[in-house]
């Protein structure tokens, strides 16, 4: 089975100021170089067979390149509880459009549409349940430097879960433009 999902990688120019904002809070397990991306569509565990129609799927998507800055940090919760810092990106249209385009390029491969809202933004750091320390969230001390990055791809990446966290392989890039 690989375990996929479509996403941004962020340029180095992007991805520096939010590595030189990570730290700080008790808990968190900070996101790596390599494993800074905007998901754009987690599919899942799939077989050889289901992995090929999606990399060929993807393939069909045609989408301009466009610009995205760094604009704020927020925070997810299951619960009550804060389980995610990340970035955030603007404008959201370019990237809302290519998240659309995407989901109709895999619908057609056979992988349903996700049902939670597309929010597009970057995880910058983790928390397991219980770990968040109590207080409140200095989000003002993680604000990165304004900066924005060209986007002319995207990329089809497999994840590989270990001990240490989630390892992310790119498999395959699309151009945009």
């Amino acid at each position: 089975m690989h375990r996929l999902f479509v996403a941004l990688r962020p340029p180095r120019t992007m991805r520096e100021p939010l590595l030189s904002a990570m730290g700080g809070i008790a808990g968190a397990r900070w996101q790596d170089d390599g494993q800074l991306h905007l998901t754009l569509r987690f599919i899942g565990d799939v077989d050889r067979h289901a992995a090929e129609d999606v990399a060929a799927a993807l393939g069909t998507v045609s989408h301009p390149s466009f610009d995205l800055r760094l604009d704020g940090i927020g925070c997810f919760d299951r619960r009550g509880q804060i389980d995610t810092i990340w970035a955030g990106v603007a404008p959201h249209h370019p990237v809302r459009a290519l998240h659309a385009s995407v989901t109709r390029a895999l619908t057609r491969a056979g992988i349903a549409p996700e049902e939670r809202a597309f929010i597009p933004h970057i995880t910058i750091a983790r928390f397991s349940r219980g770990t968040f320390p109590s207080g409140m969230l200095p989000l003002h001390q993680l604000w990165p430097t304004p900066v924005e990055a060209r986007f002319d791809h995207f990329l089809l990446y497999e994840s590989e879960l270990g001990a240490d966290g989630a390892t992310y392989s790119a498999i395959a890039r699309y151009p945009l433009g």
